[in-house]
């Protein structure tokens, strides 16, 4: 059943850290995210992002949970088919993840499906032509890959009477790679809606973390962005200083930034406050000199915030 509930929010929200997989330190339970989800569906942010690979299938049973208190027509779902989870022995490995996630969401309609990764790319884009033909998916999403392999997918999809109607990749202030590689400029010339994630790196731009307050030690993000702290520091402060002139915190502001660049943020939530967050930051507007002053700040981190899943955008 397709959602016929209006337009999309300005927000996404990710339910990766839902997954249990210690990528983000400890365990969650449904007890404790169920405040999260109706915080979200109260403010009205009912775009919820996932995949199978969050904990092999751990998020999507969660979310599904949740969902089936809700009429289909009040939610859009995001999800995700992963190559490095293909089943190698599937005559077709997209649908049969589809079958897979759709079970667990308890939907048989995906408002976003996406290629996860360009891992074995393009075979995969073709293997998704029959399932976006069937009327099972409503936009078709290319999730980390490069402006020369949308263009490539592009062209595929083309042949079909299909086309590319989203794309997700990392971009924050500390990585702007989708940007200067001219993939922002070719999604506004294509309408097609760019869902950045990790905006605020996982908390690390949010002035949650100092020296004093280090991420969990040995967590995923501890091991990456506590080495940073010292120039994360002194980036969030300056954030600080222009959350600060619009009574906003620093991970509003950074959220805002991303939104005022043309973005779709997908905002990871397991807390209700951040939730919270989610909701305030799609009311600040920043001003042009205020944007450029936050960019300038990051660069002058010098901080490479790519990850080991990922690449930079060229």
């Amino acid at each position: 059943m397709q959602n016929n509930s209006g337009n999309l929010p300005k927000i996404a929200l990710g339910a990766w850290a839902w997954g249990n997989d210690g990528t983000f330190g400890g365990k969650l339970t449904a007890e404790e995210l169920r405040p999260v989800f109706d915080a979200a569906m109260e403010e009205g942010l009912n775009l919820w992002d996932t995949a199978y690979v969050y904990g092999m299938g751990a998020s999507e049973t969660v979310l599904g949970e949740f969902l089936s208190t809700v009429p289909r027509e009040k939610y859009f779902i995001s999800d995700k088919f992963t190559p490095q989870c293909a089943d190698p022995s599937a005559e077709n490995a997209v649908t049969e993840m589809y079958k897979i996630s759709a079970g667990l969401l308890g939907t048989d309609y995906m408002d976003f499906y996406w290629i996860h990764n360009p891992v074995g790319a393009p075979e995969w884009v073709r293997k998704l032509i029959p399932l976006a033909k069937s009327g099972k998916i409503g936009k078709i999403g290319l999730s980390n890959h490069s402006l020369a392999e949308l263009k490539e997918a592009a062209a595929i999809l083309e042949k079909e009477g299909l086309r590319i109607s989203a794309v997700q990749n990392h971009y924050s202030l500390l990585n702007r790679s989708s940007e200067t590689s001219g993939i922002l400029d070719y999604c506004k010339e294509n309408g097609i809606i760019f869902f950045s994630y990790m905006v605020l790196e996982q908390g690390a731009l949010t002035g949650k973390y100092d020296a004093q307050h280090p991420f969990p030690e040995g967590s995923d993000r501890g091991n990456t962005y506590n080495p940073m702290l010292p120039q994360l520091e002194k980036l969030n402060a300056g954030i600080k200083e222009i959350a600060d002139s619009h009574g906003a915190t620093v991970a509003q502001t950074a959220i805002a930034w991303a939104m005022a660049k043309g973005t779709l943020p997908i905002i990871g939530v397991t807390k209700p406050y951040q939730v919270q967050d989610a909701a305030a930051a799609a009311r600040i507007e920043l001003t042009e000199g205020e944007m450029e002053k936050m960019e300038k700040m990051a660069d002058e981190a010098q901080l490479n915030v790519i990850r080991y899943w990922e690449k930079e955008m060229k």
